[in-house]
């Protein structure tokens, strides 16, 4: 029978649309015939053959993010890292060199330090704050340069003008991770990067409740490289995920004009008080990138990172006492967030390579959110007054 359950049942034809962009779970899509598939695969037609190789809601979600950046044919990919993976994997072969800022996300700098030299491609890391620095870490096999604008969790403010113009000067590709400013605080594509990419879990997203990354390549070859990467890794973001990334977008600019306006509230508050040692925030003047900050960044952003007297221990009574402010591993969502890196972020650091990178165990990152900026403030203050001595 024709009309038996088993068998699909064709979309209902209309002449209205949806408002909502629809998700779309399917695995696989059908062709109408070989030479159809033949058509598809070798670029003579557009469609869809199996969600590994792509899909409808990865693509809208890739257009929006291209939009913002201001880049063209965005892949979308699983998670932040996976991103990063299709762009060091896809284009890095044995014997090349790539080199990446020191403060970079802990993960990151896992695959710089132990993962890539397995395959066999060489790297090595200095500071993204001094272009000499960067310059002399150089080699005649130096294919790619990875950095992020605003580290993680340290907050200190790239070099970029500098740094893209050593990569032009020395055919190096300059790939960004622009997660923590996202296109509202820098202009990645527009400033001359090779490649940008993002954690789309993060700011982009904005609620926790999706894991997603995104690249952008500015050669249409590297492109075909990324992507060919992504799809033989298996690293097939989520229909779900994007769909609802895609509705997560759609609040961004507000989320975070309120979020940036309330971090640099938040960090004047920290700066006052005897019971913080150091605050770090783009936005104030005693941050020591301040300058370049003011030229480079359109926003401050919405993270504070700010180091309590007292250490472990001082940390422990903190987020005790603050039980309103969830203690979790990860920014960008619609609450403020917690996160101690010692323990999380940068665990998998030595003490030794955390001190060198400014972590301690007194040192908190704040991922500043929506909450009404006295609501913020008087929790933090609160707590900061029960627990210093």
């Amino acid at each position: 029978m024709s009309d038996t359950p088993v068998r699909r049942t064709p979309w209902p034809d209309s002449i209205s649309q949806a408002v909502v962009t629809p998700l779309q779970p399917s695995v696989v899509y059908s062709a109408q015939s070989p030479d159809a598939l033949d058509g598809q695969y070798e670029g003579r037609s557009q469609g869809y053959t199996y969600a590994r190789e792509g899909h409808p809601n990865a693509d809208v979600l890739a257009r929006k993010i291209d939009a913002l950046e201001g880049a063209e044919g965005g892949l979308i990919t699983g998670s932040g890292m996976s991103a990063i993976t299709a762009a060091l994997m896809g284009v890095l072969k044995a014997g090349d060199h790539v080199l990446g800022g020191d403060q970079l996300y802990g993960r990151s700098l896992r695959m710089m330090r132990e993962d890539l030299p397995r395959f066999g491609i060489e790297t090595s890391l200095a500071d993204p704050t001094d272009i000499e620095a960067l310059r002399a870490a150089l080699r005649p096999n130096t294919k790619m340069l990875l950095v992020e604008v605003v580290s993680n969790p340290t907050l200190r403010v790239a070099d970029m003008d500098g740094i893209l113009a050593l990569c032009r000067a020395h055919g190096v590709l300059c790939v960004i991770d622009n997660t923590f400013t996202t296109p509202l605080g820098y202009r990645a594509w527009e400033a001359g990067a090779d490649m940008v990419i993002h954690s789309v879990t993060k700011l982009l997203a904005g609620h926790s409740d999706v894991t997603l990354g995104y690249v952008a390549t500015r050669d249409p070859d590297l492109r075909a490289q990324v992507l060919t990467c992504a799809v033989t890794l298996g690293l097939t973001p989520s229909p779900y995920d994007c769909w609802m990334a895609e509705r997560g977008l759609y609040t961004l600019e507000l989320r975070y004009e309120r979020a940036c306006a309330s971090a640099g509230a938040l960090a004047d508050l920290l700066a006052d008080h005897h019971g913080v040692e150091s605050v770090l925030y783009p936005g104030r003047a005693d941050h020591p990138d301040f300058a370049r900050a003011r030229t480079l960044l359109i926003t401050p952003g919405n993270m504070v990172s700010f180091t309590l007297k007292g250490g472990r221990a001082a940390a422990n009574a903190f987020t005790q006492a603050t039980p309103n402010l969830p203690f979790a591993p990860t920014l960008g969502d619609v609450a403020t967030l917690l996160s101690h890196p010692a323990s999380s972020s940068h665990r998998a650091l030595s003490p030794a390579q955390r001190a060198d990178l400014g972590i301690t165990e007194g040192m908190f990152r704040v991922s500043v959110g929506l909450e009404p900026p006295e609501l913020i403030l008087g929790e933090v203050k609160t707590a900061l007054d029960q627990i210093a001595p």
